[in-house]
């Protein structure tokens, strides 16, 4: 059963709207946890100690942690599967391009499959640089979170690389999220303008939540 599920458009559909709403909600806590770096080194770097404590004493030290990381990574490769098979059979569908563009189709809407792409590659960059120290400029220093958010953000390029994601990340949630409500049936005549509201408002919170963080830095408030 479930794999007939999955093998239809539909099942693939729902995957990738599920999986889009679990990343949705990562991204709002995960936004207000960055905003704490407004704060100080003090409490971002407790906040960053807290994220690996959660759940102690059942739960062992990084286990809640690690659990997230699992979630977040099975819900990634489910969107992206789910988006790159439904892509494809769209293709095999419509092989010749439309001569006129869909009436009303938004900037956003052309641009899901680039904007996944890159927000794909930014993830890997983003991992390598604050989570791994691979790429991080300045010397990577494990336990400090808050002088390595800086230390990204004083370089110009570290700056355009997550400025430009955020970007897309935005038209992403602003599109995705309408169209999610629309395959899990909350959709309708009715609340179509208040879903399209709301996806609006949350691109936009998101957007701007994100980016105060290397706005911060480059400005001097963080430092």
């Amino acid at each position: 059963m479930a794999r007939t599920v999955w093998d239809s458009s539909v099942g693939k559909k729902t995957v990738m709207a599920v999986s889009g709403l679990i990343m949705l909600l990562y991204l709002v806590a995960h936004m207000i946890g960055n905003l704490k770096i407004y704060f100080g080194a003090g409490e971002f770097n407790h906040y960053a100690h807290w994220l690996r404590t959660v759940g102690e004493p059942f739960m062992h030290y990084e286990w809640t942690l690690w659990l997230v990381r699992v979630v977040l990574v099975v819900a990634v490769a489910a969107h992206a599967t789910s988006a790159y098979q439904l892509s494809r059979r769209d293709i095999k569908a419509r092989p010749a391009k439309y001569v006129h563009r869909k009436r009303g189709a938004s900037y956003a809407t052309r641009t899901m499959r680039w904007g996944g792409i890159i927000l794909g590659l930014f993830i890997v960059w983003h991992l390598l640089d604050l989570t791994t120290g691979t790429v991080h400029s300045g010397g990577f220093q494990e336990g400090h979170p808050y002088q390595n958010v800086v230390d990204t953000f004083s370089t110009w390029y570290g700056n355009v690389v997550y400025i430009v994601a955020m970007l897309a990340l935005g038209l992403h949630i602003r599109h995705g999220f309408w169209s999610a409500a629309q395959t899990l049936g909350a959709g309708s005549r009715t609340r179509d303008r208040a879903l399209k509201t709301i996806a609006n408002v949350l691109a936009l919170l998101l957007t701007a939540g994100f980016i105060a963080v290397p706005v911060g830095v480059m400005t001097g408030v963080v430092s």
